[in-house]
């Protein structure tokens, strides 16, 4: 376009009314940050599919102040360096007004650095270990427990119901499997229960076999396993292979019916044990929506409704603050509670919610877990 087009009457009344047409459909701009490749691809895919009917719901019933959510994906891969650079992105390129996410301690850790910095309000619907909102920042929250709360329902449950008195502990030396290890491992030692082996695993390995030699001679009553579905499922086969018949107890991030796949089968996973927030798929505030999943034939397990929730959460906020405020939206957050799909949910001054929910499941011989 010539200069002499630009400044002619005709011209600059056309790019007027286009800049007052593109500002009166202006988004709100939310990025859903997690793994979306990678060995833990299943969370980001709940994440997206939570986040992307909240989205839809919230947008059909009026959207925040008139303005629709557009949600903007960024892969971290569950991979600490790739979380920092896909944050930078969010804020620099994608210019969002909000975050859900990451889903790895070990990426939301770096990564909520740049969104503090950038003062946007961030939820994670998954990240556990409890330094993630012990830094100060006033603008991270999470839908989900901490690993601190978690650690201590499985140790009561390892002591008091199992009655296990020899308790190997097994961590994959990640933010959030070491950091469940260790604060189950913590509850244990305070209970006067010292674990009969404390070792670590790498993340992508699948050759156990030194290992499992190693947990069956100490002869444990349980197996205490901190880390996720792609690494447990190859554990507890070789253990179950080698003879081994420990109880097998992990944390949130074996909810996912992955877990089986990784294992072989579900006469490997016939009884394993983990903590998870009540199932949210119970609650009658989400009946509703719930229904919407399973009739595209997606079953909302593990993060999805809390990536929903988280949603929810972000857009009550920004509703009642008057806009995109995050500083604004914060301290609303903190003093208010707010209506969920998984119920009412209120948070501390720190981020974290003032009530977690922490139960134990079971899996059963179908490849499908239970609340016990």
């Amino acid at each position: 376009m010539s200069s002499k087009l630009i400044k002619s009457p005709l011209a600059a009344l056309l790019i007027g009314c286009l800049g007052s047409a593109f500002y009166a459909q202006a988004d709100i701009v939310i990025g859903v940050a997690g793994p979306f490749s990678g060995p833990n691809a299943t969370y980001g895919d709940q994440y997206w599919r939570g986040a992307s009917q909240a989205a839809a719901d919230i947008n059909a019933a009026g959207g925040i102040k008139g303005e629709k959510i557009k949600l903007v994906q960024g892969d971290d891969a569950c991979e600490p360096k790739q979380a920092v650079a896909v944050a930078n992105r969010l804020v620099d390129q994608d210019k969002v007004a909000a975050v859900v996410g990451h889903f790895c301690s070990s990426s939301t850790m770096p990564a909520s650095e740049v969104y503090d910095e950038a003062g946007i309000i961030a939820i994670t619907p998954g990240s556990t270990n409890p330094q993630i909102t012990e830094r100060g920042m006033a603008n991270m929250f999470r839908m989900c427990g901490r690993d601190d709360q978690q650690g201590v329902i499985a140790t009561n449950y390892m002591l008091n119901t199992l009655k296990a008195k020899r308790i190997a502990v097994i961590h994959d030396k990640d933010t959030y499997g070491q950091g469940l290890a260790d604060a189950a491992r913590a509850e244990m030692n305070k209970r006067g229960v010292k674990e009969v082996l404390y070792e670590g695993l790498s993340r992508g390995e699948k050759d156990f076999n030194a290992l499992v030699t190693k947990i069956a001679s100490v002869k444990p009553d349980v197996v205490y396993f901190g880390g996720c579905h792609p690494e447990a499922g190859p554990l507890v086969r070789q253990m179950r292979e080698q003879g081994v018949t420990a109880k097998f107890f992990s944390g949130d991030c074996i909810v996912t019916e992955e877990l089986v796949t990784a294992a072989g089968g579900p006469q490997y996973t016939n009884g394993v044990l983990m903590t998870f927030g009540n199932d949210p798929r119970l609650i009658p505030e989400g009946k509703t929506v719930i229904a919407k999943f399973r009739a595209s034939g997606f079953e909302p397990e593990g993060y999805t409704l809390y990536s929903y929730a988280s949603i929810q959460a972000i857009a009550a906020a920004f509703n009642a603050t008057g806009g995109k405020d995050s500083a604004k939206a914060s301290e609303w957050l903190k003093s208010n509670d707010v209506d969920t799909v998984m119920g009412k949910k209120a948070w501390d001054k720190k981020g974290d919610l003032k009530v977690s929910d922490y139960v134990v499941y079971q899996w059963d011989d179908k490849g499908k877990y239970h609340q016990l």
